[in-house]
């Protein structure tokens, strides 16, 4: 059942694209008309009376102009305001899930079904930082044959809490305090910790929030989950627990916090940008849809209860088996129309999947339809051209805000005779809720099976290496430092960290110089094994696909082994750019060459790239050298633990930095230290260079340093 990316190709046009075709009005032809089609010949000055006197009523161009401009913003959303989309198909492997689910756009191998898939930050509002630290959404829509689907996870497995109706006080808490609307996507403030303090099913979720998961490097480089445990209902009904995982083929990589902090201010677009590039770029971004089955006869067989949204399935107790791939190959053409509209829905489901009654789920499913409702203006959102299925759509629902189908016939109900039954019902390929015998009591009470709020924080808390403890106990010191000293807050979130793991509780204690609480004795049935696969270290294929390399050059530069760097690089898929200290046209290559410059060195910081290169020539690395910018630019970047490149003349620059004192000439592999030098220069540059800033590059960082290491 393992699966190898296919290579079955459809021949059937795609189509979503056709849809989107028919609703595409181009911009950059024809004449300036109203909304009625009636051609304008003046749109700079309203209708008035003389030159000076008051405006006219009448003028219903301008009316009608300054009206849609009054309504041109929607409300945005509550949570998940910020985001980034694209297009793109998802293709499963082959039909061995045939077997557990009626599902055909998971069963059919090499149907690509067209896809939309929305990434976005869950706390901050539209206008805040995309580097912040937080959940990230992976939202799904799947344009089936049979209806749209729609997998919308996180880039946790896990949620804050276990009953939706505590949704409006988590994000009331970790939203800006109401008082001064401050802080802005942050968590790090009173209310949440407050709330966290207080409510110790939120443990295990804070443990992400506070590990390298909350900070991306990239959507392109960040795993997705459908959070809740799901059902797939075959054929003949039988039905099968699912947990859904997305996996990028270019690995699970992120920032570190004070790159993110950074980034935040030099381009707040950060992470939709790169997307955005990578798509035009044609470096399609590529995810493996993988699932964990638990047959209905095992659900009790776990320490956890699979309806419990605090909780993952470990992979080790149950594999996760790859089902297909997701490519996202296109980019929208507006963003409002398509990104900012699509609306998403845990309901919009297909004949072979199903729900669990997940008491977080189930709120979702009223939730999400509710909010759309008011978000966009009335009950015919799905009519917009980003939501329509492509499936064909007959009811009787008419009217309403935003309709924009027009309806023939003189019947709108069922059953009727004058419309000859139309639209009548299916007896075939229909969607049917799963059989499930319910009974009990009405009541207000959490599962008992619901109750351990430890156990999987501490699973977490000790699959985590070396380097990724450290950034958590930072970021819990950095978080709680934040938190006003006499609340008691921080000695309540020390004192629940404590029933976690005792070392962790001393670590950040110590951090925040206060008194570390006892540790809690911890039973042997509440501590499950590490697991291996929460790690994000080493994941993914070793590439330096779409990687940026930041080459440091000016005029005097050794043009011909920058050019052969940059090359091999480029060959590999990484997008090397080279700054100067000026922003544009050309510099002056030491052999009479000239090498184009891509940027201003001032214009960008080292924390927009995976690496940096400083090439030879004596006159460049003089300049650069005497330059504070460029100094500081190569100091950070080994501060925050990435690969640096120098050879020849441009060694200088790394002196002037104080990273090296007169490092010898070095070869591949990369030493651990990620630092690759050659003496050699030009022509002569030798391969083993090129080869070892490959090799250090396509570990993402050089964690044999530390991110508090700064240069000697």
């Amino acid at each position: 059942m393992t699966g190898t990316r296919g290579t079955a190709v459809n021949d059937r046009p795609d189509p979503k694209q056709q849809q989107l075709d028919d609703a595409r009005v181009a911009a950059d032809r024809g004449f300036l008309t109203t909304q009625q089609g009636v051609r304008v010949d003046h749109t700079d000055d309203a209708l008035t009376v003389g030159d000076r006197g008051p405006t006219l009523l009448e003028d219903f161009h301008a009316r009608e102009k300054i009206t849609h401009f009054d309504h041109e913003r929607i409300p945005e959303r509550v949570v998940h305001a910020r985001g980034a989309g694209a297009y793109g198909f998802f293709e499963p492997y082959g039909n061995w899930l045939a077997e557990y689910t009626a599902a055909k756009f998971l069963t059919t191998p090499g149907r690509r079904t067209p896809v939309f898939v929305r990434f976005s930050t869950v706390a901050g509002s539209r206008g805040s930082a995309d580097t912040v630290r937080d959940v990230r959404g992976f939202a799904t829509k799947f344009y089936t044959d049979e209806g749209n689907y729609d997998l919308v996870g996180n880039n946790f497995p896990v949620f804050f809490i276990q009953d939706g109706i505590k949704f409006p006080d988590l994000v009331h808490a970790v939203k800006p305090e109401p008082d001064n609307e401050i802080p802005q996507a942050a968590s790090a403030h009173d209310t949440l910790w407050d709330f966290v303090s207080l409510q110790p099913e939120t443990l295990h979720t804070i443990m992400w929030l506070m590990s390298d998961r909350a900070l991306p490097r990239s959507y392109r480089m960040m795993q997705g989950f459908g959070v809740h445990t799901f059902r797939l209902v075959s054929e003949s009904g039988q039905g099968t627990f699912v947990k859904f995982h997305w996996t990028p083929r270019l690995g699970v990589h992120s920032l570190i916090w004070d790159e993110c902090q950074k980034i935040a201010g030099k381009d707040p677009d950060f992470n939709r940008r790169d997307l955005w590039e990578a798509i035009a770029a044609g470096q399609h971004p590529e995810w493996e849809l993988g699932v964990q089955l638990v047959p209905e006869r095992d659900e009790f067989k776990f320490s956890f209860d699979l309806l419990d949204a605090t909780k993952i399935i470990p992979e080790e107790l149950v594999p996760v088996t790859p089902v297909g791939r997701m490519v996202l190959n296109r980019n929208p053409e507006n963003f409002f129309a398509e990104t900012e509209q699509v609306a998403f829905h845990t309901a919009n489901v297909v004949p072979g999947i199903d729900f669990t009654n997940d008491p977080l789920l189930q709120f979702r499913n009223f939730s999400y339809l509710d909010t759309q409702l008011i978000r966009l203006g009335g009950p015919n959102f799905a009519q917009l051209p980003v939501n329509r299925p492509v499936a064909e759509v007959h009811n009787n629902q008419r009217d309403g805000y935003g309709q924009q189908r027009i309806v023939g016939g003189t019947t709108s109900y069922h059953k009727n005779s004058l419309g000859g039954g139309c639209p009548a019902i299916a007896n075939a390929d229909v969607f049917r809720h799963y059989t499930e015998r319910v009974e009990g009591h009405t009541i207000r009470r959490r599962a008992e099976s619901f109750a351990d709020h430890y156990s999987q924080a501490r699973m977490f808390w000790r699959s985590m290496s070396e380097v990724e403890a450290g950034h958590i106990v930072a970021a819990y010191a950095f978080e709680l430092g934040k938190v006003g000293a006499e609340t008691g807050i921080r000695e309540r979130v020390v004192g629940e960290l404590a029933k976690i793991d005792g070392e962790l509780a001393e670590q950040v204690a110590t951090e925040l110089g206060i008194s570390a609480p006892a540790a809690a004795e911890l039973f042997p049935e509440n501590s499950p094994n590490p697991s291996p696969a929460l790690s994000q270290l080493d994941s993914g294929e070793q590439t330096i696909m779409s990687r940026r390399v930041a080459i440091l050059a000016a005029d005097g530069v050794d043009g011909v082994g920058l050019t052969r760097v940059a090359e091999a690089l480029r060959d590999l898929g990484a997008v090397p750019e080279v700054l100067s200290l000026r922003a544009g046209g050309s510099i002056a290559g030491v052999d009479g060459d000239s090498v184009p410059v891509d940027r201003g060195i001032t214009t960008m910081a080292s924390v927009l790239y995976d690496a940096v290169l400083v090439p030879g020539g004596s006159a460049s690395a003089e300049r650069l050298s005497r330059d504070g910018y460029a100094v500081h630019f190569v100091a950070e970047a080994y501060k925050h633990l990435k690969t640096i490149g120098a050879f020849g003349d441009g060694m200088l620059l790394l002196r002037a930095a104080g990273i090296v004192a007169g490092l010898a000439e070095g070869t591949a592999p990369a030493d651990e230290n990620g630092v690759i030098t050659s003496m050699a220069a030009g022509a002569g540059l030798p391969e083993a260079f090129t080869a070892g800033v490959v090799a250090s590059l396509q570990h993402h960082r050089c964690w044999a340093r530390t991110t508090t290491a700064v240069p000697a």
